[in-house]
């Protein structure tokens, strides 16, 4: 990993790249930076000061913000691939935001903007971390009446919304059934565990010197009784969202600070409109290489542990810059390693064998 301390600008909505531009001044007092920004159910949403951002050229600025929006073009990917009603349902949430003129003073629209932030929060309908589906406190009833004021009345999504049964895990972690079938996260459609092991199992090279990571940005559907592949690509599932992320990464491109950088996006552009899993480990290889540069970012199918499998990637995306200030105090840490162990008040380990006595005698 680049070896720099960076502050990492969240890329979940149009507010984040406003927000480092709307940073205090150093002169500012830090008292008056509220970093809790709201608290709803087992949920603090916080906010950091971007330290560094005055000091960046307007290049870098325009270089951020291009990654910013290339990010932001793919947040539907992400809210797709973790449950197929995911969409629907927060349309169904902003137009009743949006357009709803009654009583907004009610405990039952309360609770309503409380499941609204929450959807929000987890990109769809399933906790973030506990991967388990939550339902609105209001009554189904009123939620019902809600979606008629803005006249998107759907029964179908109205029941999804309120059956805990249905798709009750994002990834499921049954110890019995399928979990290829009971997960929500939509990289499978049709197929079962085994007919997914199966199929790639035939595709893997034993003798291969640089083995790919076979499925990773791809969807396993069945069609009239087969087995077959789609790609997240340009041409491909997602390609209006990735059209317009490389759009943006093209921009981006032209404000880049060094060439590795370039070579990068280059690279990445190449993955998006060919879906070539050996591309994408090309540009992992440049990303790692570009340590100069102050401004960073990830975007792309990246982590596998949403798919049960472990083998389909999650899309995502952030920005970093660097921090200097806290570079410069990580390095004299790092400098200063072994005095820090030498003088560490943990009790040296124990010989073997009085160690196991110890731990005898504790029982």
């Amino acid at each position: 990993m680049k070896n720099t301390l960076k502050m990492i600008l969240s890329i979940a909505s149009a507010a984040a790249l406003a927000s480092c531009a709307q940073k205090s001044s150093p002169n500012a007092e830090e008292a008056d930076f509220k970093y809790i920004i709201d608290q709803f159910a087992d949920i603090k949403v916080m906010r950091y000061q971007v330290n560094g951002w005055d000091d960046l050229s307007l290049k870098q600025k325009a270089y951020i913000y291009h990654l910013a929006e290339a990010a932001k073009w793919g947040r539907d990917i992400t809210w797709d691939q973790y449950c197929r009603f995911n969409l629907p349902v927060r349309h169904t949430i902003e137009k009743i935001l949006e357009g709803y003129n009654g009583d907004k003073t009610s405990q039952d629209y309360k609770d309503f903007e409380v499941y609204a932030k929450r959807v929000f929060f987890s990109n769809g309908v399933h906790h973030h971390y506990a991967e388990d589906k939550f339902i609105p406190a209001c009554p189904k009833t009123y939620f019902a009446s809600l979606m008629e004021a803005v006249g998107c009345k759907d029964d179908a999504l109205l029941d999804f919304i309120y059956d805990l049964n249905a798709y009750p895990q994002r990834r499921s972690t049954s110890e019995t059934g399928d979990v290829v079938e009971l997960s929500a996260v939509n990289f499978y459609d049709g197929v079962t565990r085994s007919e997914v092991q199966d199929f790639y199992a035939k595709q893997m090279k034993a003798d291969d010197p640089e083995p790919i990571s076979y499925g990773l940005n791809t969807k396993l559907v069945k069609e009239n009784g087969v087995v077959v592949e789609k790609p997240w690509m340009v041409g491909g599932i997602y390609d209006a969202a990735l059209s317009k992320v490389c759009s943006e990464l093209e921009a981006a491109r032209e404000f880049a600070e060094n060439d590795s950088q370039k070579k990068g996006i280059d690279l990445l552009l190449k993955y998006y409109k060919t879906g070539d899993l050996r591309v994408w480990g090309e540009y992992n290889i440049e990303w790692v290489k570009d340590t100069l540069g102050t401004v960073d970012y990830v975007n792309g199918f990246i982590e596998d542990y949403d798919d049960p499998l472990g083998r389909k990637a999650t899309w995502e995306a952030l920005v970093d810059i660097k921090d200097m200030a806290a570079s410069k105090r990580s390095d004299i840490l790092s400098a200063n390693a072994q005095w820090f162990e030498d003088n560490s008040p943990v009790r040296p380990p124990l010989p073997q064998g009085d160690r196991q006595g110890r731990i005898c005698q504790s029982h």
